[in-house]
């Protein structure tokens, strides 16, 4: 048994010499095989080992005495210990989901903390190869994609490792009693009250018997083989998300480019788009990639909302995917204005425009930035301005003759509709000068015949707030 661990961490490079590793443990015949395993191991891999232990609260005295004994057989061998006490029933009820969710994000917000605090390399659990063929059942009957045929992994994000996920259950039980654990027994895991419990105790016994006595090994053997495909689209996906996309605070601009790939790349791409903006994937589902596929195919200027206040555009083609927020809860901008003066101005929270008259000289140094543009000062009548578009605005982009009106620009510029009027423009007295981000005017261009530069340089409101 040992031998099997011991091969699972070396194939899986679960642990190095000197880790410190958080041992999640229930008392039950998985959790005590685990921390017992891992504590025979300490001397060879110079590990510390420390158990962390949490009563739900769920079963009264039984849960207490659970946590007693889980303590009492750290303190015999000397193994930090921690617990907590929390009352799952009342965390479930509360936040609508059920007892198996909320007692799950209760551990790991437990585990994870715990990590924070001790300072630990990784958090161990002791999830097995039973679990790990129940666990693809369940995802089955839900329809999962290959994500959830691949099953648990054995090792995640390089924290959350599982050693003894290629053991399966008989064994754990035959390893306890020959150690003499005495594992404490969760009398609910006998009854089909939950899912899990009707596929292990009703579901894997009658295919067992009826149609294939190893369907265990057989189920978590797909699950590896899926494994391998999903790791590849992973890695592909992966590198054509940071080829197609731009990630800015709030929103994720996905390329049209990125849409002439294979439907298993760009249905990953848009995940991954999620996933970057919230740091999870909860509550999306595959309905909602398919609604931005739809999208992307439609018209410019459509929007639509996903779940948890995010929204999708499709601008010209490339979506757009925001918080809802950042474009619904603005004041309005119509009536803001700033005189600007030299030096340095402060515009709302953060941003921070900064003049500077520069002489002749320094005209050859001009940097090439977006937020960076040079005037020429002499052809400045009346305040300078720092405003948003208003009604029958015009402008004269660099290299035009004739005007155009701010609106016919934006479309131009590809500027989503909903985001138009968060465009800053910098202005000397009614003359538009700078659409920030995009152009400055023909009319105050810097040329030959320029004496004194104007340096207009705007810091904080990068492109994400412009647009």
């Amino acid at each position: 048994m040992i031998d099997i661990v011991l091969d699972t961490i070396h194939k899986y490079n679960m642990i190095n010499k000197g880790d410190k590793i958080i041992v999640g443990v229930s008392g039950g015949p998985d959790s005590m095989c685990l921390l017992h395993i891992l504590y025979r191991l300490k001397d060879n891999y110079d590990l510390d080992i420390i158990a962390a232990h949490i009563n739900h609260c769920l079963r009264g005295e039984e849960a207490n005495n659970d946590e007693k004994y889980v303590e009492s057989f750290c303190e015999e061998r000397d193994i930090e210990f921690h617990s907590i006490r929390i009352n799952v029933q009342e965390i479930a009820k509360k936040e609508n989901v059920s007892f198996e969710v909320a007692g799950r994000k209760c551990r790991y917000d437990f585990f994870n903390k715990l990590k924070l605090e001790l300072n630990a390399d990784k958090i161990a659990l002791a999830h097995n190869s039973n679990d790990q063929c129940e666990t693809i059942l369940m995802r089955i009957m839900r329809g999962t994609g290959i994500e959830g045929l691949a099953g648990i992994k054995a090792i995640r994000d390089n924290i959350y490792i599982r050693p003894i996920i290629e053991i399966n259950r008989e064994q754990i039980e035959n390893y306890c009693e020959e150690n003499q654990l005495n594992p404490r027994i969760d009398k609910t895991n006998l009854e089909s009250i939950y899912t899990r419990n009707k596929i292990r105790l009703e579901l894997i016994p009658y295919i067992q018997e009826n149609f294939n006595k190893d369907i265990i090994s057989v189920i978590n053997r797909m699950g590896e083989n899926i494994d391998v495909d999903r790791e590849y689209l992973d890695l592909v996906s992966h590198n054509k998300f940071y080829e197609f996309c731009t990630i800015t605070k709030g929103k994720v601009i996905i390329k049209k480019e990125a849409f002439l790939e294979h439907k298993a790349i760009v249905s990953r791409i848009i995940r991954k788009s999620i996933n970057a903006l919230k740091g999870s994937l909860y509550n999306f589902e595959r309905i909602h990639v398919e609604d931005i596929l739809n999208l992307q195919k439609g018209t410019t200027g459509k929007v639509i909302t996903l779940p948890r206040q995010i929204r999708a555009l499709n601008n010209y083609g490339d979506i757009h995917v925001f918080f809802e927020k950042a474009s619904d809860n603005r004041e309005n901008n119509k009536d803001i204005e700033y005189i600007l003066k030299i030096g340095s101005n402060t515009i709302g929270n953060n941003a921070q425009v900064k003049l500077e008259l520069i002489n002749e000289i320094q005209k050859d140094g001009m940097e090439n930035n977006t937020y960076v543009k040079y005037f020429d000062f002499d052809k400045i009548n009346g305040n300078i301005m720092f405003r948003y578009r208003k009604n029958g605005d015009r402008f004269t982009p660099l290299g035009m003759k004739g005007s155009k009106k701010i609106k016919d620009l934006f479309i131009d510029f590809k500027i989503p509709k909903h985001l138009r009027d968060y465009v800053p423009l910098i202005c000397f007295g009614d003359e538009i000068a700078w659409i920030v981000g995009y152009r400055i005017s023909e009319k105050f261009k810097v040329d030959k015949s320029t004496r004194n530069i104007l340096k207009i340089k705007i810091e904080g409101e990068k492109e994400n707030e412009l647009v």
